[in-house]
């Protein structure tokens, strides 16, 4: 009788699942959601969470990472990963009508390319500081 192998070893395949989601970002069409103005506003102005890195107060919108202090954020700001992200959400994500036009119901329309600048807190702070006083204006020319 010939001796046969026992498989007892599995090797990595069953670890393969939990490396891939294990650092696992959200995709560009959901960043994209959250760059409307009202999302970026509350997800740079979020509570204290000590849950988080940092206590949930240094956020990039964009690559969706928290940061343990504004230092860190401000030099993250400066890394390939994050020029790759901004890159990236350069075009505009594709939707469902995009979808069906590439497929051949209506006419392609290629996407467009937009500007993307890196938003933190103390611009929001800034264009917020702008916005009022011009309220307050209108209100007494009113």
């Amino acid at each position: 009788m010939t001796y046969k192998r026992k498989k007892y070893h599995r090797g990595d395949t069953h670890l393969k699942k939990g490396w891939r989601t294990k650092r696992r970002t959200k995709d560009l069409d959901e960043i994209d959601e959250d760059l409307k103005e009202e999302n970026v506003k509350k997800l740079l102005n979020q509570e204290v969470d000590f849950d988080k890195p940092g206590a949930a107060q240094h956020y990039c919108v964009h690559c969706a990472r928290y940061f343990i202090t504004n230092a860190a954020l401000h030099t993250h700001f400066n890394t390939k990963a994050h020029k790759r992200r901004m890159k990236a959400l350069e075009l505009e994500p594709y939707s469902i009508e995009d979808s069906e036009r590439a497929a051949g119901k209506g006419s392609y329309v290629t996407p467009q390319k937009r500007k993307i600048d890196t938003v933190t807190r103390e611009d929001l702070d800034k264009k917020d500081m702008d916005a009022e006083p011009n309220a307050k204006v209108m209100k007494i020319n009113e």
